[in-house]
């Protein structure tokens, strides 16, 4: 790291100590999510594990919670449970990355990591940052410690490596490998108005050349940002975060959608990308990333948030100093050429003093808890509210994520803030689990075959919970807070 690097590391680290007491008293503190230490969160990056170290990077703005340009912040976990903050191996201290060292990957290998990044140059002028005004390369840094990071000192791919029917909007990489050579998917925006992916080969991860496009018959969306190309279950799947796809009832609600396409035959050569599938129908969910863990898991976390939700709805830890966080780690299986997403097993040693319920039942929960409910064969009605204003439904046709609002023109009031109802399509529903934080739910329908994920704000401590419906058996845990280590600002827990 450079002069300026290391200037900028110590204002960051200053403006943390300075704000972090306030975001720790904050009630709405989430206790088994990962969230930025101050300031605001955005993409998960360069996932991976690397001597029995799982690494969570992250997109993060330390000092303004409403954005701003973005460096990366790092935790490192041996357990996924118990989390060290390491500070902020990527800052914006080379000339092609000055506005913003942007979303990115992690490939582990014995002797390292190496990080792959977009390094971000606006021109200041008159632009539309489209077709002029910017810059946007694929730049790299490594490390033998998975600590402290050197940058390549020149970026890997720039725009003149990239095919001329592409705008300036070319980000995003992510590594996989295949038959001993690796392959790099970057998302673009074509000059067309089209989304598509652009994949890049290369045997020694510095080289790279094009290899082909990827991308839907008919245009889908007009950018497709965090593409990710992996392996799972004998199949191969592309997700893609794309733009501009029009909301429906029940598919793409969000301003922006994340999803996985299906790769039918070589991705390399002739294939065809098959029935796209969003990940999770909450109201906030987006830019996942995958990787596969030393165990043979492959492993997913989201941005639990949605760019450009400003007039629709909001955050208030905004006001308190943060905003936004991860996903619990979901464990990705394939069944049926469906990709089912269930949190990993550690996430159940956080469950402490479970107790059962059953039938039409009302009972008070904590702040941060984990409920399962199975229900009766055939079972065509259930209801569960949390926090009298949170109210997820299933009518034997279709379930429904709603937030009470408390009037036509109640505006960002409300536990929702402004979030209203989300939907899905759903039949012969027979389990639910309801992972519910401080500020924060993830719905799981039949181990993970549908997930809703939103922000909530309650008031107060604990919840009152009440169910009702055809429930077979139900069962409530109270959960424990993940542990993480801040070093000098004296954090113990999330």
């Amino acid at each position: 790291m450079n002069e300026k690097g290391m200037d900028l590391v110590e204002a960051i680290r200053r403006e943390e100590e300075a704000r972090f007491p306030m975001v720790k008293e904050d009630p709405w503190r989430l206790r088994f999510h990962l969230m930025p230490p101050v300031g605001w969160l955005n993409d998960p990056n360069g996932l991976c594990q690397a001597d029995g170290i799982y690494h969570v990077f992250f997109q993060y703005a330390p000092f303004d919670p409403e954005g701003g340009t973005k460096v990366w912040g790092h935790y490192e976990s041996a357990d996924l449970l118990n989390w060290r903050y390491c500070g902020t191996p990527l800052v914006t201290d080379e000339p092609f990355d000055r506005d913003g060292v942007y979303s990115g990957c992690a490939w582990a290998q014995e002797d390292g990591i190496s990080l792959f990044y977009t390094g971000n140059v606006k021109h200041r002028g008159d632009y539309d940052y489209i077709l002029s005004g910017r810059e946007a390369v694929v730049a790299a840094a490594r490390s033998r410690d998975g600590i402290r990071f050197e940058k390549n000192p020149r970026p890997l791919l720039t725009q003149k490596d990239f095919p001329e029917s592409y705008t300036l909007h070319v980000r995003d990489p992510k590594i996989c490998r295949r038959d001993q050579v690796y392959y790099m998917v970057l998302g673009g925006r074509k000059k067309s108005g089209a989304g598509a992916a652009l994949l890049y080969e290369s045997q020694d991860l510095e080289r790279w050349s094009l290899k082909r496009e990827l991308e839907t018959e008919t245009p889908f969306g007009y950018m497709w940002e965090c593409p990710d190309l992996f392996e799972t279950g004998g199949g191969w799947f592309l997700s893609v975060s794309p733009q501009g796809l029009v909301r429906g009832k029940y598919e793409s609600q969000n301003v922006y959608t994340a999803g996985w396409f299906s790769v039918k035959g070589d991705f390399r050569g002739n294939c065809r990308l098959e029935g796209f599938t969003e990940w999770d129908k909450g109201f906030d969910f987006y830019a996942p990333q995958t990787f596969r863990d030393e165990s043979g898991r492959t492993i997913l976390i989201g941005w639990a948030g949605l760019p450009d939700i400003r007039d629709e709805y909001e955050n208030p830890t905004a006001q308190r100093g943060w905003q936004h966080a991860l996903t619990v780690p979901r464990q990705i299986s394939e069944k049926d050429g469906e990709l089912l997403s269930f949190p990993v097993r550690e996430i159940d040693l956080l469950r402490k003093d479970g107790r059962e319920l059953t039938g039409r039942t009302q009972f008070a929960a904590p702040e941060a808890f984990d409920l399962e409910i199975d229900l009766e064969e055939g079972a065509d009605f259930l209801s569960v509210s949390i926090a009298e204003g949170l109210t997820f439904r299933y009518n034997g046709r279709e379930t429904e994520l709603s937030f009470q609002r408390g009037g036509e023109n109640a505006g960002f009031s409300g536990i929702g803030r402004g979030r209203g109802t989300r939907r899905a399509l759903t039949s012969g529903l027979r389990s639910v689990r309801i992972l519910a934080d401080t500020s924060m739910v993830e719905i799981f329908l039949d181990r993970g075959r549908q997930v809703f994920t939103a922000r909530y704000y309650p008031e107060g401590e604990g919840r009152t919970v009440r169910v009702s419906g055809s429930v077979r058996r139900m069962t409530c845990w109270d959960m424990d807070a993940m542990r993480v280590d801040y070093g000098g600002m004296d954090g113990t827990e999330i």
